[in-house]
């Protein structure tokens, strides 16, 4: 008997279909894919925006809970060749809730006053608070992910910093984040054509680096690099999930639903009052008009 798919599109979860461990290795993974998924293109749009209202409403609870002294919070790390599409799912998914309940930082090269702390020194400073969503335009990993790409640090210092992340991130969990990592898998044709339409239309000349194409070179050894972080830093706790990213679509809608069930599971609801209902319903009552 076939397994029966659910109306939306969606025969398994996007937790379960993501998860690294379901993926299999990075450099055998179908960039163009849509795993878990078995719409097409209009029916991804169109959930996108159906369960964008899932997500503002439950970030609405997060962010009220927040107010309320919850300091619960939500972390989504976003990793990824360039091109990939990172910064397209902080617009097209972030962009689908409250701004107030966002916290969204892009890590680059790291500054001077940066290099001259540990180097887990500026991604303390941009946790999200309690009640807020985080959103990593990079992250903490580019210090065991380039870093060993192109050596910049020797190797038994990077080696280290598996276990430093690890134990960063189980504190985290600890202290009420929710952690979820996303790497966004983009395949050499498709970084190929974004690429190209950066370099045909003077409105994207903006987003266009020339040393992208000197990273392109080390395609195989970052390749080497995410999986490293895969087999050492992903939990059950701290999940690593594979974006197929070639599809800009499935990527911000599987995003959306990774979110979605990371609120879900915080089962929350809305705060009590703190202060007398009845009394304030009175007060108003008594207002002039």
């Amino acid at each position: 008997m076939s397994k029966k798919k659910d109306r939306s599109g969606w025969e398994s979860p996007a937790t379960e279909a993501l998860r690294i461990t379901s993926t299999g290795p990075i450099a055998t993974f179908d960039a163009s894919s849509t795993p878990g998924f078995t719409g097409d293109k209009a029916l991804g749009e169109k959930l996108l925006l159906e369960r964008g209202e899932v997500l503002a409403d439950l970030q609405e609870l997060l962010y009220a809970n927040g107010r309320a002294g919850d300091h619960r919070s939500v972390l989504l790390v976003l990793q990824g060749m360039d091109t990939a599409g990172k910064g397209g799912i902080v617009r097209h998914v972030g962009g689908l809730v409250d701004p107030q309940g966002l916290a969204i930082t892009g890590f680059g090269k790291p500054t001077k006053e940066e290099l001259a702390h540990d180097f887990l020194w500026r991604v303390h400073r941009a946790l999200p608070a309690g009640g807020r969503i985080g959103i990593f335009d990079r992250s903490h990993y580019e210090d065991v992910l380039p870093v060993r790409v192109h050596n910049l640090v020797p190797q038994a210092e990077w080696e280290k910093r598996y276990h430093i992340i690890n134990e960063f991130e189980r504190e985290l969990v600890a202290n009420g984040t929710t952690i979820i990592k996303c790497a966004m898998v983009v395949s050499k044709s498709e970084q190929k054509a974004r690429l190209t339409e950066r370099l045909e239309r003077p409105d994207k000349y903006w987003k266009y680096n020339p040393g992208d194409i000197d990273e392109r070179g080390y395609w195989d050894a970052y390749l080497e690099a995410y999986q490293a972080i895969f087999d050492r830093c992903d939990s059950d706790s701290a999940p690593w999930y594979l974006i197929p990213a070639d599809k800009k679509w499935f990527a911000r809608l599987a995003v959306c639903e990774l979110l979605i069930d990371a609120l879900q599971r915080l089962d929350l609801d809305w705060p009590a009052a703190d202060f007398d209902v009845e009394v304030e319903k009175k007060r108003v009552a008594a207002l002039d008009v």
